[in-house]
């Protein structure tokens, strides 16, 4: 059997895999199975902060590993403690919750809310408002948080207790805050899954004004946003918010699973002992690894960032066979005319990585690539649009 034929005989078939297989990497560039390199604009889906075998990062997860690769929550390590005094530090939160992936932070930001707002108003107010067109993750809850009715129909039923209100309609949320007993509102401030569309700053403080007038938990979902991903250490700091609970996953690990749930001063003592947990959750590899992605993060990196994803955006926007360009910092979403998967595979087959979302070919490189990589993959995606175009 082939690598592939063994992948398709024993692993769930729950992904279209693209036709490659992945051997090595360095920085922004992988190389497959034959020997052929590309320029990787996927970095894991947002995951590889720092590109593939990070040198800082890998230093200090290989240490760790010589060290203890695991205690359980029973015991302290000090690469947990840092980590969450570095997010605390950067975000002015006050607790965190450490998990493994970006819907459990989110299971832990809703439980949160939830128990906040059952002490405080009753236990009737247990309802989330969240987004029309929004991702939140694939449990149960974390589905029935999504706004997207194409990831409810085979899982009947769902998790009670969400309702959806229209992006970037401020009529609609305060319509739908006046009709429910909510225990939050949870937001992405750029909707990834959904199309990398962002939300509009009117509608951002709106939500906010909501939450404060009436003493719900703002909630922000910061699994794809965050850590850099848009010129921000967090996404919302780009509209001025002041969140109450933010979720954050994806490039936090800079390749290891890892969630975090960050607590404000409204909610930083609801969860108490026993309240929650996770057997994996502070990992201290993968908060070792953790570490070193959130030291980098400076505001002089994230000015760089920012300059790299205007370059994106000035050579894409209105180049021939491309609609639009959407996004935040180096999280860019490309309508373009021909069907964006068409796109993707011509991209592929002259060594560039891209990712799709919805009917959008979507960037999510490492936040580092150097530009020589971010300029050859950002001409290949123009010149593949071009073409397919038939321009």
């Amino acid at each position: 059997m082939s690598m592939m034929e063994l992948d398709r005989e024993y692993v769930a078939g729950t992904y279209r895999r693209f036709p490659v297989e992945i051997v090595s990497g360095q920085g922004s560039r992988w190389v497959d199975d034959q020997g052929k390199t590309y320029v990787d604009m996927g970095s894991g889906i947002g995951v590889n902060a720092f590109g593939a075998s990070d040198e800082v990062w890998r230093q200090a997860v290989t240490e760790q590993l010589g060290k203890v690769q695991h205690t359980s929550n029973l015991y302290y390590t000090y690469p947990c403690a840092r980590l969450a005094q570095l997010l605390c530090e950067k975000t002015g939160m006050k607790k965190v919750f450490f998990a493994n992936s970006g819907a459990e932070a989110n299971e832990c930001a809703i439980k949160v809310a939830r128990k906040y707002s059952a002490e405080k108003k009753g236990g009737e107010y247990f309802t989330i408002l969240t987004l029309v067109n929004s991702f939140h993750g694939r449990t149960l809850t974390t589905l029935s948080a999504t706004g997207q009715e194409c990831f409810h129909s085979l899982f009947q039923p769902l998790t009670p207790g969400f309702v959806h209100a229209e992006a970037n309609n401020v009529p609609a949320l305060e319509k739908c805050v006046e009709e429910n007993k909510l225990a939050g509102i949870m937001l992405e401030v750029v909707q990834g899954e959904g199309g990398v569309v962002p939300l509009t700053g009117e509608f951002l403080q709106a939500a906010q004004r909501l939450c404060r007038e009436r003493d719900i938990p703002l909630m922000i979902d910061e699994v794809q946003t965050g850590n850099g991903r848009t010129g921000y250490f967090y996404g919302y700091m780009a509209y001025d918010l002041q969140p109450d609970i933010v979720s954050t996953a994806k490039g936090l690990g800079g390749g290891l699973p890892i969630g975090a749930c960050l607590m404000g001063k409204k909610v930083e003592n609801v969860l108490t002992y026993g309240d929650h947990g996770s057997t994996f959750g502070g990992n201290p590899v993968c908060c070792a690894g953790a570490v070193t992605v959130v030291e980098r993060l400076t505001e002089d990196f994230l000015a760089q960032v920012r300059e790299k994803s205007g370059y994106v955006f000035k050579t894409l926007e209105n180049a021939p066979g491309i609609e639009n360009v959407t996004g935040l910092g180096l999280m860019i979403g490309i309508r373009t005319t021909a069907p964006a998967g068409d796109v993707v595979k011509l991209c592929r087959e002259r060594g560039v990585l891209c990712l799709t979302a919805k009917d959008k070919v979507r960037l999510l490189p490492a936040l580092n690539i150097p530009m020589e990589d971010l300029t050859f993959a950002v001409e290949t995606i123009a010149q593949a649009a071009k073409e397919l175009a038939n321009l």
